[in-house]
C-alpha cells in the first residue's frame, strides 16, 4: 500500500504541491491526471526519492520512506524519454539495475569476469533478463542497441528494466506520450496486463484523460497543486465534484450553460423535468448525452456538423443564442444547416455547479436545494 499524507512541495515562493493526500491499495493502478504544471510529476519524483517534500509523509506498506534514498525505496521508474543507454545492448540495459544492486564495482569491471563465482552471478543475471524480456515480448531484441529500436520497442525495454528489479511500486511518468495513437492503445493494454500479472502497485502520471480512465482503478485529478477529486473513473465522469473536474474529464468537452442571476437552471432545461436549485448555478451537459429526438424537450437550429465516422458532432444554436454541442450516430441523416431540430437528454446527465464556488450541487441527486 502507498500512502501519501498531506505532502507539500515549494520551489521558492511557488507552491507546486499543497497538502496532497492519497492512498493506493496494494496491487492497484493509480493514475495522477492533470494538465502541465499541476504537480503530478513532482509528486512522482517525491515517491521515487528523487526529491524531498517540504511537509507531509510518504509511506509504503506502512513504512515511512520520507528519509530514505531512492535506492533504499525499492521502487522502479519508467520515464517518458525511456532513459536507455545507447552504448549498451538491450540485454545490458535491462540487466543494469541487477548489476548495480548485486555486483560490486570490481565485479562490474572487465576484470570481474575472472573472479571466483563471477560466471555464476552473470548467468543468474542473464537468466533473469531473458525471463523478463520474454514477459514483454522482446526476446529477439536482446542483442540490439537502442538506436536500432522503434519507440514501442524502446518502451518495452524500459518496462523490462523496471520489472527486472521486482520493485514494490512501479512509477510511470507519461510513458506513452512519445508513441503514435495506435501503439498507445496497444501499450495501454500491455501495461494494465503487467499490473495484473505482477500484483504490484502502479502509479501512472498522464495528462491524457482517456489514458487515465481506461487504465486506472482509481484516478486523482490534480489541479493547481491539489487533488481536485479522487475516485474511480466512473465516479469522476458521472459525478464530477466541481466544474473544473467536469471540464477536464470526458472525451468531448462539456458544455456549460449559466442560469439566471436570480437562481435556477437556464430556461433551456426547464422542460427536462428536474428539481431546480434556487441558488445561481451553471449547468453542464456532455455532448454524448444530448442527442437528436423527434419529441426532445430542447429546441434549436442546426448550425454545424462535424463528421467523425462512428459519430457526428452537432452544434445547435438554442434560445438566448446558447450553442449546445450534441452527438448523433454516424449513419444519422442530418437536415440542412439552419433547420430546426429537437434534442433529448436524461435528467441524470445534467451536472449542476454553484456559480460562485464551482462545487457540484446536490439538487439533482437528492432534490435538496443546496450545493455540496
Amino acid at each position: 500500500m502507498l500512502e501519501i499524507d498531506a505532502v507539500s512541495r515549494r520551489f521558492g515562493t511557488n507552491t507546486v504541491l499543497d497538502g496532497v493526500s492519497l492512498v493506493a491499495e496494494e496491487g492497484s493502478f493509480l493514475a495522477l491526471l492533470g494538465p502541465s504544471g499541476c504537480g503530478k510529476s513532482t509528486l512522482l519524483r517525491l515517491i521515487a526519492g528523487l526529491d524531498d517534500p517540504d511537509a507531509g509523509r510518504i509511506r509504503i506498506k506502512g513504512r515511512d520512506i520520507s528519509g530514505l534514498s531512492a535506492v533504499e525505496r525499492n521502487v522502479a521508474m519508467v520515464f517518458q524519454s525511456y532513459a536507455l543507454y545507447p552504448h549498451l545492448t538491450v540485454a545490458e540495459n535491462i540487466g543494469l539495475p541487477l548489476a548495480m544492486r548485486e555486483l560490486s564495482q570490481i565485479d562490474r569491471s572487465p576484470l570481474g569476469r575472472f573472479l571466483p563465482g563471477s560466471r555464476t552471478r552473470r548467468h543468474t543475471t542473464l537468466d533473469r533478463v531473458k525471463k523478463v524480456a520474454a514477459s514483454v515480448g522482446i526476446t529477439d531484441l536482446l542483442n540490439r542497441k537502442p538506436g536500432a529500436l522503434s519507440g514501442g520497442q524502446k518502451q518495452r525495454v524500459a518496462l523490462a528494466r523496471a520489472l527486472v528489479r521486482d520493485p514494490s511500486i512501479f512509477l510511470l511518468d507519461e510513458p506513452l506520450s512519445n508513441l503514435d495513437a495506435k501503439l498507445r492503445v496497444q501499450m495501454r493494454a500491455e501495461i494494465v496486463a503487467l499490473n495484473r500479472a505482477t500484483g504490484r502497485t502502479f502509479v501512472h502520471v498522464t495528462h491524457d484523460q482517456v489514458e487515465a480512465m481506461s487504465m486506472a482503478d482509481r484516478v486523482a485529478v490534480m489541479l493547481g497543486g491539489k487533488v481536485a477529486q479522487f475516485g474511480t473513473p466512473r465516479q469522476l465522469y458521472e459525478t464530477p465534484a466541481s466544474r473544473d473536474v467536469a471540464a477536464f474529464v470526458g472525451t468531448h468537452p462539456i458544455t456549460f450553460v449559466p442560469g439566471p442571476q436570480s437562481g435556477g437552471l437556464h430556461p433551456l432545461f426547464h422542460a427536462i423535468g428536474v428539481a431546480a436549485p434556487t441558488d445561481p448555478v451553471v449547468t453542464g451537459i456532455r455532448p454524448e448525452h444530448l442527442t437528436p429526438a423527434a419529441n426532445g424537450p430542447i429546441t434549436g437550429r442546426l448550425h454545424a456538423i462535424e463528421y467523425q465516422g462512428a459519430e457526428m458532432l452537432l452544434d445547435v444554436i438554442c434560445e438566448g443564442d446558447i450553442t449546445l454541442r450534441a452527438t448523433a450516430t454516424g449513419d444519422w441523416q442530418p437536415p440542412a444547416p439552419g433547420t430546426e431540430i429537437r434534442l433529448a437528454c436524461a435528467p441524470a446527465h445534467l451536472h449542476v455547479f454553484d456559480t460562485t464556488s464551482g462545487k457540484r450541487c446536490a439538487a439533482l441527486e437528492t432534490e435538496a436545494r443546496s450545493c455540496a
